[in-house]
């Protein structure tokens, strides 16, 4: 801490920051609030629609997730060439990123369209199943247009056009809930639709704001000039292979994180209804705080990989350290508010109608403080991680979070709630120890970067 500290012009750096972060959170939040509205308005419709469109809103997250590292890796190659002053090289990479996403979009929806034999297939209720299915024959198709969004916002935030990515995302989420309130109950003349009315909203979101977003990116001058759409359909292999390269390591970690998370919930539904709802509320909580060091996690990507296109290294310096200040700064305020004041946060997602409320709440206490424990660690593995990739470093990392997470933090929950009988308070304890290694291991390789040959100086 007192080498970040002893940082030159630290207090630049966390202004600059603070600029490109503020946004990018923003972002995230509106992101997570186009799935928690989608939630709400189905539990109005009914419980079997609620149930059923949890199922397919996890289904299509995790497809979703697994291009977020193919667009990730857009990042430190667009910044880097910025950094280099190499305009040519920023749009061979932006074209090819979105082709690569565009390829993985088609190839995805071939899946989802059996949607309903997959949760069949993984003992789901038939009625949830084919409720799910029918959500995601309609769903599926705004892959594509879901897609291109994440490309277009990746090129935007490399460009540090931070504000534009969070009002197109705000502006994503407003039109998601308007038309969700339209399809779904019959509003506003629209047909009723019930939970295919939900993904009709999905669909007519997604493309009105890529379509928007395109020409916002053609039309603004300075997106404008680097003239991603010209001859998009002609191939870059080169610059094809560099996206796929990156990116696979990057979409594969965050997929080992997300899944010791999955497993976690699945650990905590054989404890019983109790424990999976209060896990489902602290689990929510927790997310929307690490909005914040997922947000700086992406500064990091674009800041360090900018510095190191321009070989200053003594910036990829200032970068780094200045998000992992403000990550250990937001990491203690969070953890300080869920070990003294959890219950206003719980109460949120409570109906004290409900005869089990004050047992989930009791049940959710303890559980926030384990998610104030890994609050710092949480927020330092995202941004150690997201500094590497800065760097162009992220085969190694991949293997760091496969081990963290999986032989490390699932062992650890596993042992922790069922043979020494902690219960759910051990599941989190598992997630605290696999964060905490993932942080650890993370952090070192990143401090000793010029040692292990990432940098020149």
């Amino acid at each position: 801490m007192s080498e970040i500290l002893r940082t030159p012009d630290l207090r630049l750096h966390v202004k600059a920051s603070v600029v490109l972060g503020v946004p990018l959170i923003g972002a995230h939040m509106a992101q997570m609030l186009i799935g928690i509205v989608d939630t709400i308005m189905l539990g109005w419709l009914g419980v079997e629609e609620l149930a059923a469109g949890v199922l397919a809103f996890q289904t299509f997250f995790i497809f979703l997730i697994f291009g977020l590292g193919f667009a990730g890796a857009m990042v430190p190659l667009v910044a880097g060439a910025l950094g280099r002053g190499e305009p040519r090289e920023v749009r061979r990479s932006a074209r090819m990123g979105l082709w690569v996403l565009m390829l993985l979009a088609c190839f995805f929806m071939i899946p989802l369209w059996f949607t309903e034999n997959m949760l069949l297939a993984l003992g789901q209720e038939p009625n949830l199943a084919e409720l799910a299915g029918r959500y995601m024959r309609i769903a599926q198709w705004s892959m594509i247009p879901a897609f291109i969004l994440i490309g277009l916002r990746t090129f935007l935030t490399s460009l540090e056009k931070a504000q534009s990515v969070l009002w197109f995302t705000v502006g994503t989420a407003i039109l998601n809930a308007v038309l969700n309130y339209a399809f779904i109950f019959g509003n506003l003349g629209a047909p009723k639709l019930g939970i295919e009315g939900a993904a009709v909203a999905t669909l007519l979101s997604n493309i009105i704001v890529a379509v928007v977003t395109i020409f916002y990116v053609i039309w603004d001058k300075e997106s404008a000039p680097f003239e991603i759409f010209k001859r998009i359909w002609v191939p870059d292999w080169a610059a094809f292979q560099a996206i796929v390269a990156l990116g696979l390591p990057i979409s594969l970690t965050i997929l080992a994180e997300a899944g010791l998370f999955s497993a976690a919930s699945i650990m905590m539904g054989w404890l019983g209804t109790v424990p999976l709802a209060a896990h489902g509320i602290a689990i929510q909580i927790a997310s929307m705080a690490f909005m914040v060091p997922l947000g700086l996690a992406q500064v990091a990507s674009v800041r360090v990989g900018n510095a190191a296109g321009r070989k200053d290294w003594q910036a990829v310096t200032g970068a780094s350290h200045a998000v992992i200040f403000m990550s250990i700064t937001f990491g203690i305020v969070s953890a300080i508010w869920f070990f003294t004041a959890p219950e206003p946060l719980i109460k949120l997602f409570l109906d004290e109608k409900n005869g089990n409320t004050m047992e989930v709440l009791a049940y959710a206490v303890p559980l926030m403080a384990m998610a104030g424990a890994f609050q710092i660690v949480d927020g330092l593995q995202a941004v150690a991680s997201g500094s590497l990739r800065g760097l162009m470093d992220t085969k190694v990392p991949l293997i760091i979070a496969v081990i963290s997470y999986w032989p490390i933090g699932c062992s650890a929950a596993w042992l922790l709630a069922f043979h020494y009988g902690l219960g759910g308070v051990g599941v989190w304890g598992g997630l605290v120890v696999g964060l905490t290694a993932a942080s650890v291991l993370m952090l070192h390789r990143f401090l000793k970067r010029r040692e292990l040959g990432l940098t020149e100086g």
